[in-house]
Parts: structure tokens; sequence; C-alpha cells
């Protein structure tokens, strides 16, 4: 997305659709299983500290505990506070998640961004020192709330959430996006899938748009000709129903309206928001 361009942030009046249900110890477990492996991974990348007598760089310095490393502090707990959804307890946990997460920019990160990079990601890169990387971001997604989707798509949840254009998750970024995830309204969740569905980011969703997400996510039938006229005449019909103007593309109007009309077609062209069980599964394991 453009680097002016904020990803939608829930208002502060917002409640979380759904009423929640109880869910087991074991339900929380296995949900979480995609953090979890990576909290216990960061353990093992840890530095050892300096022997004594070896070396007089460090002697006599105090080094920071790990509690302290990951402790949020005031600043940040104001701003996540003031912008999001997200209560104190809340907003501490994610903070020690995502310092567990974080993969610093070196080298790499350009040439991963350069190979990445398409007509998904529009405007100027951002240098960041840290944050949390693509494929870590889709390990969580993937692990924690289910959702399974292909490259294309992934990418674009990816630059929604990454709307500095830096090619790493930043903390800001991070509160923002769980906020949505887990507290998001259904207006919020309507401004988050358009912007996800639109590619190149120009405030429309175009039959080309459509075709390209309808054909990556669709099962093809390998007895079938030419799958690809199938996925036409399917964005012809999408098409009529979605855009309400009949100008030929999809505005942010048209896809609210659609969608406080049939609220199934919110993920019309493919997955990109939690379970409702994973979302209560992982705000119980959070507060817990």
């Amino acid at each position: 997305m453009d680097k002016g361009k904020k990803s939608p942030v829930p208002s502060k009046q917002a409640q979380p659709p759904g009423s929640p249900k109880k869910l087991s110890m074991r339900g929380g477990a296995i949900v979480i299983r995609g953090v979890t492996l990576f909290l216990a991974a960061g353990k093992s990348h840890r530095a050892s500290p300096n022997p004594a007598g070896k070396g007089g760089k460090g002697k006599g310095r105090k080094k920071m505990s790990d509690k302290d490393a990951c402790k949020c502090s005031p600043k940040v707990m104001e701003a996540a506070r003031r912008d999001t959804l997200l209560d104190r307890k809340e907003i501490e946990a994610l903070y020690k998640i995502y310092k567990k997460l974080i993969t610093f920019s070196k080298t790499k990160k350009t040439e991963n961004v350069k190979k990445s990079s398409s007509a998904t990601i529009i405007g100027k890169q951002t240098t960041v020192s840290e944050g949390i990387d693509r494929i870590v971001f889709t390990e969580v997604l993937h692990n924690t709330f289910d959702i399974i989707t292909e490259n294309t798509l992934m990418d674009r949840i990816f630059c929604v959430w990454d709307n500095n254009n830096c090619g790493l998750i930043t903390i800001e970024n991070w509160f923002r996006g769980m906020s949505l995830f887990l507290k998001g309204s259904v207006a919020d969740q309507i401004e988050y899938c358009f912007a996800v569905y639109d590619l190149n980011s120009d405030g429309f969703i175009t039959k080309d748009e459509m075709f390209q997400l309808l054909r990556n996510s669709l099962i093809k039938h390998p007895q079938e000709e030419d799958p690809d006229e199938n996925v036409k005449d399917l964005v012809d019909i999408v098409m009529k129903k979605i855009d309400k103007d009949k100008d030929g593309k999809v505005s942010l109007r048209d896809f609210q309206v659609t969608v406080e009309e049939e609220p199934l077609l919110l993920e019309a062209f493919g997955k990109c928001l939690p379970t409702q069980e994973s979302k209560i599964t992982f705000l119980t394991t959070l507060k817990s």
C-alpha cells in the first residue's frame, strides 16, 4: 500500500463480533502452537554472557535480563492504548510475543523485499531496524489463526499490515493488526479485506484482480479443458453482484454495501481473517 496510507484501525467504540464461549486449556494450547514454537526457538538464540576474565569488553557491565528486554515501555503502552482496542494485559502479552518473533534487518532484508515485490507493493520503501519478517509472519497466521492461503493473497495480507512499506512488521503495525484481527468491528474488517483484494492499491477491485485472486485460490479439475474460462465466468457473476454503480469496477462503497447485504461475501476472494474460534482462544491465552 502507499506509504502515507494507513491500514484500517478499529474505532475505540467498536466491539468484537460474536459472544465469547468457554474453551478448554487444550484448545488454547493447540491454536497458539505456532507462537509457542517461536518463543521456544527464540531461547536457543540468546547470546551467552562474556566469561569472566576473558576480554576486557563488557566487564562490569550489567546485562539486561530477558524480563526487562520484553517489558513494554510506557511510551509504547500509551500509543497502543490510544490507537487500538487492546487492553493493558493484552498489549503486554503481545509485546513479549513480538520481541521473540522479530528479526533484525540486515543485507538480506533488501534482497527479500526485492524478490517478493511486485504490483502488490506500492511506494517508496522505509528503512527500519527490526520487525517480523514475511516468513515468520506467514507461519504465525498459518499456525495460530488458521489462515492458510496461496502466496499472492498472503503477500497482500503482509503488505496491508506493513503500511510503512519497509518489508517488516513494526511494533506499531503489530498492535494495529492484532487489534483488528482480535477485536475489529465488521466495518473495520470490510475495509481491511478490501485493501487486501485491491492488489495495486488504486482504490478499486477490477475484473483482472478478481480473476487473479480467484484463479489462484480455486481448485482446478484436471479434466477441465480450459479452467480459466470457468474462472472468467465466475468473475462476471461476482462483478454483477458487487458492482453496485455498474462502472465496471468495485469501489470500497460497493464492497461495503455488498457485505452488509450478504455477510458471507466478506472474504469472497480468499481467506484473510482469523476464524472466530481461533480469535477467542488466542485472546483467552493472552489473558491466562
